[in-house]
């Protein structure tokens, strides 16, 4: 851990980080508030999982905007107007509730659709902020493994707030996530982020062979988390344990968190375009006996190596996708990560319901394996569009660490 320990006392990093983790809170919070909020306003389940849903679409839709147009007009302007824009969205929806339906859908379409990209930012960031390949890798990983944090204490804080009240539960949502952003936005590093000139075409990013193949791929390894945040539900209903659901998902989770702390703390041997088909055969691993879905004292163990190798995946991915893409779209780029994930988790969802009328638990199961061998075939297939073209990382003509410190 003491790489970790270095790397939180460097420059900027540890309030970057922590900033960057309290804004993305509601992340964790948004599609739980609205579903508390519409049950208590009298709606469905039906109801409050479409409208909740259209939230995950249009946060997946917004982000490589957003990102895009960091790029070209830098972090605070970006990342303050939306992080204010999406606070409106969950407040609009706290104050007229689910009559008339139509404002409902667009508060929930805002709050969104203008969450900030702060996780793209961040990334796009480190390279300029840290003083080295390794700092940069421990980064990526520190990064990858927290967000299992933000999705066990997001939805606890929610369910705390709406106790109160769920108006208070949207309310915290959207003030959260001005909070973080502006730690963010207020730092040095942030403020004189600027990205790259750029080719005047509407592909940006994805005219990137090597980055269309970690897209598809990352949005495999999301239909097997969407899959996996369903089927554990079935699971619990069919032991007669509700708690299973929770403690299945904290299991996975801490495999993740355990995996990207692993990871990060030691440099590999070998190029990170080498190494990702490895890391994602062990994801896929990890995911296919689960559809054995055993009893909980065996299930448990399984849902934690589960989860071990998926942040040594999105870390590694992160560090090519810094190589990967073309100049001036860094930001926009890493948004597109964070969509491709959440709209494979989307279409996991509803693979996960399909498997489970087919074959009952284990078919539900059954699609996070096949979600984890398409991510490894995909790359497999592709492998050769991953060799990068370019040094780990590019000297950042916005600003270097040398200038922040």
């Amino acid at each position: 851990m003491r790489a970790y320990a270095t790397f939180l006392r460097l420059p900027y990093a540890a309030r970057l980080l922590g900033g960057t983790l309290l804004g993305r809170l509601p992340n964790g919070m948004g599609a739980l508030a609205i579903v508390l909020h519409v049950r208590a306003e009298g709606g469905g389940y039906p109801m409050a999982g479409t409208l909740a849903a259209v939230y995950g679409l249009a946060t997946a839709a917004g982000q490589p905007v957003l990102g895009r147009a960091m790029d070209r007009l830098g972090q605070p302007r970006v990342l303050t107007a939306s992080a204010w824009a999406a606070a409106v969205g969950f407040v609009l929806l706290a104050l007229t509730g689910i009559d008339p339906l139509p404002l409902a859908v667009a508060a929930v379409v805002l709050a969104g659709f203008a969450t900030p990209p702060l996780e793209a930012g961040l990334r796009a960031l480190w390279p300029a902020v840290l003083p080295g390949p390794a700092h940069v890798r421990a980064a990526y990983a520190l990064d990858a493994a927290s967000q299992e944090v933000l999705f066990t204490v997001g939805p606890l804080i929610v369910v705390a707030a709406a106790a109160l009240s769920t108006e208070a539960a949207l309310w915290l949502t959207g003030v959260l996530g001005i909070a973080g952003t502006l730690v963010v936005t207020s730092s040095r590093p942030s403020r004189q982020w600027r990205g790259e000139p750029r080719a005047a075409d509407w592909a940006g990013p994805l005219r990137s062979a090597g980055l269309r193949t970690i897209l598809i791929s990352l949005a495999c390894a999301g239909i097997a988390l969407g899959v996996y945040s369903v089927a554990v539900v079935a699971y619990a209903e069919r032991i007669g344990m509700e708690a299973a659901s929770g403690l299945l998902l904290a299991a996975m989770s801490a495999g993740a968190l355990t995996g990207g702390l692993v990871y990060g703390a030691r440099p590999w041997p070998g190029e990170d375009h080498r190494r990702l088909p490895w890391l994602l055969a062990g994801l896929a691993a990890g995911y296919l006996p689960l559809t054995l879905a055993p009893g909980p004292p065996i299930m448990l163990p399984l849902a934690f190596a589960s989860g071990v190798f998926l942040a040594p995946v999105l870390a590694c991915s992160f560090t090519l996708v810094d190589r990967l893409a073309p100049r001036g779209t860094v930001t926009e780029a890493f948004a597109w990560i964070v969509a491709a994930i959440g709209a494979g988790a989307a279409l996991g969802s509803a693979v996960s319901g399909i498997g489970q009328d087919l074959a009952g638990v284990p078919g539900a199961f059954a699609g996070a394996g096949a979600g984890g061998l398409l991510a490894l075939i995909t790359c497999l297939a592709a492998h050769r569009t991953l060799h990068p073209d370019a040094p780990l990382t590019r000297p950042p003509s916005q600003v270097t660490a040398d200038e922040l410190h």
